[in-house]
């Protein structure tokens, strides 16, 4: 038998809260209708891609009569892509949303992600089992996946396998690949007459799936919570030992949110923001200039000490660096790459490089330390392209600041120290004990789930708001799914997905953090959020992200 922490045993008794409207009890929550939808952009291609689901209404749950027609409900369940926190509990809202409407309601669940539903690998829940997983980070309840659900032939597969089972309903919990796929899938069970409804749920850490609808996407809070306590003590470290530049990589390949949020939660000296780079055209020199300004700044009052946030995809907003990663790709493409590998030494491919790529991007190339050039060369992707992602850019810029210090050094422009320390944190924020936002926020999206299939809605995201306040003034309903989307190129051919959020450069928390930055760069304002707190007042438990408190201050 496994030992639970004492922390284990006490989550297990949290009892998440919902909002005001649902806590009505079932039979007494009603529909209210908002207008009709459109898409985000490109409206006539999504609305012929999606005949049978688009631009369906916005809905809104409301205390009053259930009109929804009775009859047993059975719904699998999936979970897609990364991990998030709070995942366990959109699983148990869910679960006791459909119990609490019909006791003979079923709750399947597909094992390993997506190809759950495809390989029929499944386990039905029962209190039992759900009771171990309540308010617990991870996804290890039904495991996750990142299989595509695309193709004809998986989505004809999908429609046998509900059929086997008698479902009357998939709920697909993912971020904006995985909620794109559902759409599809919605459109295909309902232009296919499967009466399969599919229902969708925002998760990801990265925080780049919102919009005036979705406030924010689970996990973001619990995550930026953990980097941010991490940071925070390496700040105190840094104030105490007095003698290292630490250079702290956090997730984030398409958007800058959580290193924006961090940064509001612990004010570091530098905190770069890729949205920032890519609209003033920022090359990689002018980076570490800037950051090098500020090592010097605080050297001469006598602090040889700092903390830099790099946001891990920090390299592809950098325009100048997008044409070398274009360039590398086409140099490598097919044959030539084979003809690159066959090269024994370093120094003959170094030739074969400079020979292959144009003046300004050997430049570029030139002022990457070695071991990064040659990570650029030595790890692909599937499709023979370069993996971005990979870059330890934190290392990349402490390296660059060094080059620019030793210079200014030679010059006399600089006498002081400049040790480094380099962190990357990813996984440790994933799969966390979701914070009470969380674990609210997430067992409300489950719950809504429910109601959205007990009322017959199909291609609809859960979506709960009005989060900056109490749970009890949250607001519950649905959005279609196609409202998020516009057509994007992707692998050759344009396809329908889901708009991803970037940060806003005119929004309230960037504002924020733009007007106090150049003093944090200089001076030591390190603030320390500590450990995420369940127990206690809830000015403290409670509290929701920077973020979402300065985009919905007034």
């Amino acid at each position: 038998m496994k030992e639970l922490s004492p922390l284990q045993k006490a989550r297990y008794q949290y009892q998440p809260k919902l909002p005001g409207m649902l806590r009505n009890g079932i039979s007494e929550i009603c529909v209210k209708e908002g207008a009709a939808t459109q898409s985000v952009a490109d409206q006539e291609k999504i609305a012929a891609l999606f005949p049978n689901t688009y631009g369906k209404k916005e809905i809104t749950f409301e205390k009053g009569t259930n009109t929804s027609v009775a009859k047993k409900q059975v719904v699998g369940v999936i979970l897609s892509g990364g991990q998030a926190p709070g995942g366990h509990n959109v699983v148990s809202g869910l679960y006791d949303a459909l119990k609490a409407t019909n006791k003979d309601n079923v709750l399947i669940g597909f094992k390993g992600g997506p190809s759950g539903l495809i390989e029929d690998k499944y386990i039905i829940f029962d209190d039992e089992y759900i009771d171990q997983f309540r308010n617990t980070g991870g996804f290890d309840i039904i495991g996750s996946g990142r299989t595509k659900l695309e193709t004809e032939e998986q989505f004809a597969i999908a429609t046998e396998v509900c059929k086997k089972h008698g479902v009357t309903a998939i709920v697909i919990i993912g971020g904006d690949d995985s909620n794109t796929n559902a759409g599809i899938l919605a459109e295909y069970f309902a232009a296919h007459n499967t009466g399969v409804q599919v229902i969708g749920c925002p998760k990801t850490i990265d925080g780049d799936l919102k919009n005036e609808d979705i406030e924010c996407s689970f996990g973001f809070d619990t995550a930026t919570k953990t980097y941010s306590e991490l940071i925070g003590n390496i700040e105190r470290d840094a104030n105490s030992a007095k003698k290292y530049w630490h250079f702290i990589k956090v997730m984030g390949r398409s958007a800058s949110h959580v290193a924006l949020e961090c940064a509001l939660e612990t004010q570091p000296n530098i905190c770069l923001i890729g949205e920032e780079v890519a609209a003033k055209k920022m090359s990689l020199s002018q980076i570490a200039n800037q950051i090098a300004d500020s090592v010097v700044a605080r050297s001469n009052k006598g602090m040889n000490f700092g903390v830099a946030i790099i946001p891990e995809g920090i390299v592809e907003f950098v325009p100048e660096f997008g044409k070398l990663i274009a360039e590398i790709n086409e140099l490598l493409a097919g044959s030539k790459a084979d003809a690159f590998n066959a090269l024994d030494s370093w120094a003959d491919k170094y030739a074969f490089i400079e020979k292959g790529l144009t003046k300004e991007s050997m430049a570029v190339f030139a002022l990457l330390p070695e071991s990064i050039q040659q990570q650029l060369f030595l790890e692909r992707d599937p499709h023979g392209n370069v993996q971005v992602s990979l870059i330890e850019s934190e290392k990349l810029f402490a390296e660059l600041v060094g080059n620019i210090l030793k210079d200014r050094k030679a010059k006399g422009e600089f006498n002081g120290k400049f040790g480094t320390q380099h962190h990357f944190f990813g996984y440790e924020g994933r799969c966390a004990f979701p914070s009470n936002f969380d674990a609210d926020y997430c067992y409300s999206l489950g719950y809504n789930a429910f109601m959205l299939i007990q009322y017959g809605f199909n291609g609809y995201l859960s979506k709960v708001s009005n989060l900056s306040k109490p749970a009890e003034q949250w607001v519950a309903g649905g959005m279609p799914i196609t409202k998020m989307m516009n057509i994007e190129r992707r692998h050759g051919e344009d396809k329908p997905v889901i708009r991803k959020a970037l940060v806003e450069l005119d929004g309230a928390p960037f504002k924020y953090f733009e007007a106090h930055r150049d003093e944090w760069a200089v001076e030591t304002c390190f603030t320390f959020p500590g450990a995420i707190q369940y127990y206690g007042p809830a000015e403290v438990c409670d509290l929701t992200t920077r973020t979402l408190a300065l985009e919905k201050s007034k």
